[in-house]
């Protein structure tokens, strides 16, 4: 028996462990994506009659401003809240993977908004937030005495800051695994070459995460595309449609405008979006997936 029949033996049988995911992802995905799908081309209220109306609402969708509008401030909140995720990420899981025991008990309090419900948090900053009997009026301090959601500028920012501090010690935790399986001799070699802490930072620490920053990139746009439930409770889409994300815009089409055709159009373009950004995001780091942790090995 040659290697190759061994090998393809061998793939044959571990490809039945993937059957269980398949099925569920068939019956939980891609059967409901087939429903929105042939629902787009209907109109229906949610409660009547269900008619096929064939393109209209795709023609109203795409030549509808709104749409534009509605994906440009999900592509400017995806792209700040990866500027700053980001980098604080990777330098919080860098600092709580050391071993001191400080940094786990640090690290534990710091992950504590990942017990949080993103709508727990967003009334608890809506409430820190307001310009008349928020922390910042309680304090006396002018600085923090701003319209945080009433002006469009700092309600970006704000929402920005927010999903920020709710996400950034999900993408540490994953940094932090990351930076534990890189080899120690890699650091060793670096200090008896006389490298500092900055130098091995930037020439070890961060090639070496190369394909865990793509990981969570991935994850940082895909959910940037279903962001919803955070900003419905902090702003509405507000003031004046500045925060009105994609899956927003969908959920009000859908769900207060009784129009399940146009939102089943939008959560269509939700996930093409999503999937083509999170297919270039993956590109970006290569064919081969295994060859930052076989760097220096």
């Amino acid at each position: 028996m040659t290697s190759g029949s061994v090998s393809a033996r061998q793939h044959g049988s571990l490809a039945w462990l993937v059957l269980p995911a398949l099925v569920i992802f068939t019956a939980f995905g891609v059967i409901p994506l087939i429903g929105v799908l042939l629902l787009s081309f209907t109109s229906w209220n949610g409660i009547g009659e269900i008619t096929p109306i064939g393109f209209e609402n795709w023609v109203s969708v795409l030549t509808d401003p709104g749409l534009v509008h509605s994906l440009g401030v999900t592509f400017l909140i995806m792209a700040l809240s990866w500027l700053v995720q980001t980098p604080m990420s990777i330098l919080v899981g860098v600092f709580i993977a050391g071993q001191q025991r400080y940094r786990t008990v640090l690290a534990v309090l710091y992950f504590t908004p990942l017990l949080l419900s993103s709508a727990a948090i967003a009334i608890t900053y809506k409430a820190l937030l307001d310009p008349n009997f928020g922390l910042g009026a309680s304090l006396g301090i002018p600085l923090l005495v701003q319209n945080w959601l009433g002006d469009p500028v700092l309600a970006i920012a704000t929402v920005v800051f927010v999903v920020s501090w709710q996400f950034i010690p999900f993408h540490s935790l994953i940094y932090q695994g990351a930076v534990r399986q890189i080899p120690a001799s890699l650091y060793e070699a670096a200090r008896i070459d006389g490298a500092g802490r900055v130098r091995q930072f930037f020439s070890i620490t961060l090639p070496q995460l190369k394909y865990t920053l793509i990981t969570s990139s991935t994850m940082i746009v895909a959910g940037s595309m279903t962001l919803f439930d955070l900003i419905f409770v902090l702003t509405m889409g507000g003031p004046s449609d500045a925060t009105r994300v994609l899956a927003l815009d969908m959920y009000l089409r859908g769900f207060r405008g009784n129009m399940m055709g146009p939102a089943s159009v939008i959560a269509l373009i939700i996930v093409v979006v999503a999937v083509l950004l999170a297919m270039g995001v993956q590109r970006m780091g290569g064919k081969d997936a295994n060859e930052s942790r076989l760097e220096g090995a």
